[in-house]
């Protein structure tokens, strides 16, 4: 374990940082009391919730179905109300 004071904070981070990218434990002391220890950071993994099947939803749905030109037409103006 490497031992830095908070004076080693404040002006040379860029020694204590590269400690830490190296998986160092740094002590931080006071008048040479230690006050706490830095430790490198875990990596976050975020987990995505899995996503759902859209085309088998679609195939449980409709089938096979292959709607007609007309039929798509009779249901655009269904929905929106136009005769």
């Amino acid at each position: 374990m490497k031992t830095a004071t908070i004076r080693d904070l404040r002006y040379d981070f860029a020694k204590l940082e590269g400690w830490l990218r190296s998986g160092e434990e740094i002590q931080i002391t006071k008048h040479n009391k230690p006050v706490a220890t830095l430790l490198k950071a875990k990596p976050v993994t975020k987990e995505l919730p899995p996503q759902p099947d859209y085309q088998a939803r679609l195939k449980r749905i409709w089938g096979d179905r292959v709607f007609s030109a007309k039929e798509v037409e009779e249901m655009r103006a269904f929905e929106t109300g136009e005769p």
